[in-house]
């Protein structure tokens, strides 16, 4: 078991040195060595940073621009995230532009060379998860000048490893699939290679404070151990899931990659390995009302939000999100847990009667 380092400040020596590196608690801590490493190691990338949060990790990518810089980001994305740009972000003097990232030709349209930055990109996208090409898109990107980020807290770097598809930069909202327990709140970036807007972003978690506790990096780095075999399990019960309420009397869609019908599975069968992943959504018959009914009467399922965890969670996006969300408000998203898969449709179809 690693140790776990709770220290905030460090000795020097008595030559005034710090011969293991570290200083303070707020730019380092050794408990984010062995995480930070394994994370760049499972993503292919030269370098990894915790940060106190998803939000924290994602926002600082974006802080790292200058003002005036613009930005691409796709309409359906964590919504956090989203409002987050349309407020903070423009304020900011960043120029965002939401494009449907699942055409190639608006994106390309959208580009301006020498003034587009950044595209970020999220795929499967939360909570309906269309998808979008990264490798076609980070060609175009990178034609016109720009970084390409891209969120992976859903497909994890189990099923997709953007960096080897052409991405700069990975992001993942560590509370979800990487901690896979729901008791830690921690983000994490990835990047390709060390450059200097690496290092801008490393200063910005200094600067800012967005840095994890040291407790939270040892049960990060607890819950990573076992993130393979919880992301395999969760996907094949994802995929019974969809394949049994597709053409339910009472589900209008089924919205999950892995289906043969959805709009973006070709896509995600090349760029996705081992699975689709864990999260699936379905649009009810009879619209909000009879959504919100079907999500009250579920037993095993938890009424609850976020995803990635052990439990099965269930939830009505467009109640969270409020009036300016995109989501359809028939939508109820599902996380698979780890419970019997049998069991988790059983509670559905009940629940849905």
């Amino acid at each position: 078991m690693p140790p776990l380092h709770l220290a905030t400040t460090f000795l020097r020596e008595p030559d005034n040195s710090y011969p293991e590196g570290h200083i303070y608690g707020r730019p380092h801590n050794p408990t984010y060595l062995p995480a930070e490493a394994l994370l760049a190691g499972l993503e292919g990338g030269e370098a990894a940073l915790l940060f106190a949060s998803g939000m924290a990790a994602a926002t600082s990518v974006f802080l790292a621009l200058r003002p005036g810089d613009r930005v691409l980001a796709p309409p359906i994305m964590y919504w956090g995230l989203r409002k987050w740009l349309l407020t903070e972000a423009r304020h900011w003097g960043l120029e965002v532009d939401l494009v449907d990232t699942t055409d190639l030709e608006q994106v390309r349209a959208a580009l301006k060379h020498g003034r587009t930055r950044l595209v970020w990109l999220e795929t499967p996208a939360n909570p309906s998860w269309e998808v979008s090409d990264i490798q076609a898109i980070a060609f175009l990107a990178h034609e016109a000048g720009a970084m390409v980020a891209v969120d992976n807290t859903v497909p994890t770097p189990v099923l997709t490893r953007p960096i080897e598809l052409g991405a700069d930069l990975v992001m993942h909202s560590a509370s979800k699939y990487l901690n896979g327990h729901s008791d830690v709140i921690a983000g994490a970036l990835i990047t390709k290679v060390r450059n200097p807007f690496w290092e801008r972003i490393i200063a910005l978690r200094t600067g800012n404070g967005g840095i994890l506790g040291g407790f939270e990096a040892w049960l990060l780095l607890r819950g990573l151990r076992t993130l393979f075999i919880r992301v395999e399990r969760a996907c094949r019960t994802a995929e019974a899931l969809a394949r049994h309420f597709e053409g339910h009397e009472r589900v209008r869609t089924v919205l999950y990659p892995g289906l043969a019908s959805a709009p973006g599975h070709a896509i995600a069968r090349r760029q996705m390995r081992g699975g689709f992943g864990g999260m699936l959504s379905l649009r009810v018959a009879g619209g909000e009302a009879a959504a919100i009914a079907v999500a009250a009467k579920t037993r095993l399922w938890k009424r609850a939000t976020s995803l990635g965890g052990v439990e099965s969670l269930i939830e009505h996006r467009a109640s969270i999100e409020g009036a300016e969300s995109p989501v359809p408000p028939d939508l109820l998203r599902l996380s698979a847990g780890l419970e019997a898969s049998g069991d988790l449709i059983a509670d559905l179809e009940e629940a849905l009667r």
